[in-house]
């Protein structure tokens, strides 16, 4: 390769591409060139980045060989840009939904939501699983009113459990910050709410814990950093936080983070790495690492995280819980660190997907909200599911198996179908991802990174950052028009197909080394396999949500993903509920758990 004249892909317009399973279209792998990284090696490197002149010839080089410049920054693209994933909202009567007024309260809202669900015993979730089950909202609001445990004691046994879970030998390192006392006034007041016969909600006095990328008093946001809190101070709570406050929510402490959420692993040398409730000397994935594990764990049914590059599906999917990122602009991000604009979305991880469904209701704002009839007796008649076989297949052999037969599962049951897509330029839709997420990241702390003393970074932040500053205009509004075919491209599969499915990650859980605790790691090609299918909901404004659907050879957890169409988050949270009810009967209890309903 002549790396100094990186002659770009001319594309076809994307009306001429063809989407058929008959496809010519090329299924280009992910070409990533970089060893893993770690310890002296990646401190060298850094340093070599950080150089003026070494610095900018040893990125090019990396750009080049990773084929950036080939398919991005001088590809021929005829689209026009588009720089926000907006969609138009769709008017379409459907039976199985109910449409929510404009003028509901969250506490209405949810009152809603609770009003679609199945109404269970404790009997009948015994005879679907009787070895492993893990508390709900709803499990929490029927054990609260019926005064057999209060708030109170709940958030004493949390405290407790964080307090066991942050020492050796297990070290889980779930939270960054929580405050003792202000769960315990929570708490308090949320039991006295109960005394007097007046809950908020059925969310009142439920824990829910909060990624460290969303404001939330009294606590700083780090954003996973040792220093971000002191030149941002964090004023009031972010207005998804205030929604769940108002519906009387317990508010437990800010989750662990990759830092800045530059990364998959869910590595953090400041702040400790999350380990995986199942396998704790394996990851969580990240960014929103210890929000997957503290619901993986127990500790709380729900946490709210941020998806900017699968930042919520890949670690739901390795901790073996519920991932729901909504469409684009369903949740009001005010209040979220400002990382990247167009492609970050407030997140819900979750046990089940009734209890992302529930904090869905709490959070979310307009256009035309409407709620899945999960309590009919039948399900959706009609389903059908694009699947595009070589992208599908393109992971671990443990997680192609056992996704396939989930998805045959689900066929079987309800007689949905599954037909065969081309979804062209995968691998370029990753690229212009993360041209677009590099530039929008540098730019946001620019202001910030100018004041602040390069050794208060993690290593692998470091490094990230160097690569983030080194994208141009041309190649982010190439990426922006790349955004547009794609765009252009799930549109027409999806005006055919209800969702797009695929696995969530491309392999499971990875191993945290000792080497990369106190540096962190560079893993690019485990990353790339990890964000492999996550790119679509992010960079097009897509709704996503994924299930765990069953273990790999060594019990680690694997994901089930499902895409959906703008604004269809009841279609998927129907979907998933169907995939759920498939599969909740072999659900594993983690090597790492807490039971704060009944301490059995």
């Amino acid at each position: 390769m002549d790396l100094f004249n990186s002659r770009g892909v001319a594309y076809k317009p994307a009306k001429d591409v063809d989407l058929s399973p008959t496809s010519s279209e090329f299924y280009l792998t992910a070409n990533v060139k970089a060893p893993r990284m770690v310890g002296i090696v990646v401190k060298i490197f850094a340093w070599v980045l950080e150089m003026r002149i070494l610095g900018k010839l040893l990125l090019y080089v990396l750009k080049a060989n990773n084929l950036i410049y080939k398919l991005v920054g001088n590809a021929e693209i005829e689209e026009s840009p588009v720089f926000l994933p907006s969609h138009p909202v769709e008017e379409k009567e459907n039976e199985e939904v109910k449409y929510i007024g404009v003028a509901l309260s969250e506490t209405e809202q949810v009152q809603e939501a609770v009003s679609c669900l199945p109404s269970w015993s404790d009997t009948e979730v015994d005879s679907l699983n009787p070895s492993f089950h893990r508390w709900t909202i709803m499990d929490y609001s029927t054990a609260y009113r019926s005064r057999k445990i209060t708030p109170l004691t709940v958030a004493e046994r949390f405290i407790a459990a964080v307090s066991e879970s942050s020492k050796p030998p297990l070290n889980m390192s779930f939270f960054i910050n929580y405050n003792v006392e202000d769960i315990l006034k929570q708490a308090a007041e949320s039991t006295n709410r109960y005394e007097h016969g007046q809950p908020l909600s059925v969310l009142d006095g439920v824990p829910i814990a909060v990624k460290d990328e969303i404001d939330c008093l009294p606590y700083p946001t780090t954003g996973g950093t040792s220093w971000l809190h002191k030149l941002r101070p964090c004023t009031s709570d972010a207005s998804c936080i205030r929604y769940l406050r108002l519906c009387g929510a317990l508010i437990v402490g800010k989750t662990n983070m990759h830092e800045l959420g530059i990364g998959t692993s869910g590595i953090n040398p400041h702040h400790g790495s999350t380990r995986n409730p199942y396998n704790t000397s394996r990851i969580c994935g990240g960014s929103s690492s210890g929000s997957a594990a503290v619901v993986a764990a127990g500790l709380c049914p729900a946490a709210l995280g941020v998806d900017g590059g699968g930042s919520v599906r890949i670690p739901a999917s390795l901790c073996g819980v519920v991932g729901l990122k909504p469409t684009f602009g369903r949740v009001p991000h005010s209040g979220v660190l400002p990382l990247n604009w167009t492609v970050g979305m407030v997140g819900i991880l979750a046990a089940t997907i009734e209890d992302a469904f529930i904090v869905y209701a709490a959070i979310s704002s307009k256009p035309k909200l409407c709620f899945p009839l999960l309590n009919t007796s039948r399900p959706i008649p009609s389903v059908t599911m694009a699947k595009y076989g070589e992208w599908f297949n393109d992971c671990s052999d443990d997680i192609r198996i056992c996704c396939s037969n989930a998805l045959d599962k689900l066929q079987k049951h309800h007689g949905w179908k599954t037909v065969e897509v081309t979804i062209p330029e995968i691998e370029v839709m990753r690229l212009a991802h993360y041209s677009t997420i590099a530039s929008e990241c540098s730019t946001a702390l620019s202001s910030y990174l100018e004041k602040l003393d390069s050794s208060q970074l993690g290593w692998d932040a470091r490094v990230a950052l160097a690569v983030y500053g080194s994208f141009g205009s041309k190649e982010y509004i190439k990426a922006q028009k790349i955004r547009n075919r794609q765009m252009y491209f799930h549109r027409k599969i999806l005006a055919h197909a209800d969702v797009i499915v695929s696995p969530t990650t491309g392999v499971t859980a990875y191993p945290i080394l000792n080497d990369a605790l106190k540096t962190g790691e560079l893993d690019y090609i485990n990353g790339a396999a990890l964000v492999r299918y996550s790119i679509a909901g992010n960079f097009l404004g897509l709704p996503a949500v994924t299930v765990p659907i069953g273990y790999d050879k060594t019990g680690l957890p694997i994901g089930l993903q499902f895409i959906g169409k703008p604004w269809c988050e009841a279609t998927l949270i129907h979907i998933a509920y169907a995939m759920q009810a498939l599969c909740v009967a072999d659900y594993k209890k983690p090597e790492v758990f807490y039971d704060l309903l009944t301490q059995k």
